[in-house]
């Protein structure tokens, strides 16, 4: 049996399986199994394949954004209305073949916009260009999720399946877990919380299921068996995401209304050029890059920097580029400043 077939039968046990206490300990390693084939399908194959075009493209400018989606959705478009490249754009689907970048340039940074080919169900076990696509959305710092207004939630409940299937967690921190191997002592398990969804004989169990038997386990939050998984795994991307829904000139607008309120949401018209500005203010927040100006607000600004949306804005990182670029001293108000 191939590891696309014992996929598809875990996932089928699971969804048969129904989750109440005493099943707990049989749906946690059935998690921890499948994670384990997923990871084995996506590393690369030893044997050589056949060379094709690569989707490898130089980072570069202050953030990486890359644009996610199924075929047709005005990726292509939205790319050609926010920067100065031009991308193919037609009414077949596939118009994009390979990694498109550009440049948006918004408050003096240079954000770097990546149009993706369109991916299909199945893209994380290798369909289309499934896998190079979700390769390369890894390393951005952003992803925008761009959907069709007029196909309602399909579109997103399936993209969101595939990203998650690849290890990609969107608009979520990363779990606060502490894990360390160890060579020798059996299991140290240990919460500052009350645990509602995992046992130590789950954690263990979980454990065995990935042969560790000597490690220390701490849980500093109400952690779910996925999430326990994530940690161990180790190669897990949380990332900001933003779904912007195109084509909405072509609903109602009480259709508007409600997906213009959904969490992390915006709605956009690329054919009639509606609310990008918004979309651009919103990225902007998503990105969390702070200017740092030499002079008073509106002058020309000294460096970029990233603001962490877990960690916060660390003055001590402002004050090191600073010096890193010779600058002779610098005057920095914050609120609470700690170095």
């Amino acid at each position: 049996m191939g590891i696309l077939e014992k996929i598809a039968e875990i996932e089928r046990e699971i969804s048969r399986t129904q989750k109440n206490k005493a099943t707990e300990y049989h749906l946690g390693l059935l998690k921890a199994k499948l994670a384990k084939y997923r990871a084995q399908l996506l590393e690369p194959s030893k044997s050589s394949g056949a060379k094709g075009e690569g989707f490898d493209v130089m980072k570069s400018g202050d953030a990486r954004v890359a644009l996610i989606g199924f075929p047709s959705v005005g990726k292509s478009t939205f790319l050609s209305l926010m920067t100065s490249t031009e991308s193919e754009a037609a009414s077949y689907e596939f118009t994009t073949l390979t990694c498109i970048p550009g440049v948006i340039e918004y408050k003096g940074a240079n954000i770097q916009l990546l149009d993706l080919p369109g991916i299909i169900e199945g893209a994380a076990q290798g369909k289309g260009r499934g896998r190079q696509v979700i390769a390369v959305a890894r390393t951005a710092d952003v992803v925008i999720m761009m959907l069709d207004a007029t196909k309602g939630e399909v579109q997103r409940e399936l993209l969101e399946k595939e990203l998650e299937s690849v290890g990609i967690r969107l608009n979520c921190p990363k779990p606060n877990i502490y894990f360390k191997p160890k060579k020798g002592g059996g299991l140290s398990y240990n919460s500052t919380v009350p645990l509602t969804h995992c046992s130590e004989k789950l954690v263990q169990l979980i454990l065995h299921e990935y042969k560790i038997f000597n490690a220390e386990v701490l849980f500093r939050e109400d952690s779910t068996p996925d999430e326990f998984i994530d940690v161990i795994v180790g190669n897990r991307v949380y990332m900001p995401c933003l779904y912007v829904y195109n084509k909405v000139d072509q609903i109602s607008i009480e259709e508007v209304d409600r997906l213009a309120h959904r969490p992390n949401s915006v709605v956009i018209s690329c054919g009639m050029k509606l609310n990008l500005d918004f979309l651009l203010e919103q990225l902007w927040e998503y990105l969390a890059l702070i200017c740092i100006y030499t002079k008073k607000r509106g002058g020309k600004f000294f460096l970029v920097l990233k603001n962490s949306h877990l960690g916060g804005f660390n003055p001590k990182t402002v004050v090191l580029n600073l010096f890193d670029s010779k600058f002779k001293y610098a005057l920095v108000w914050v609120r609470s400043f700690f170095i």
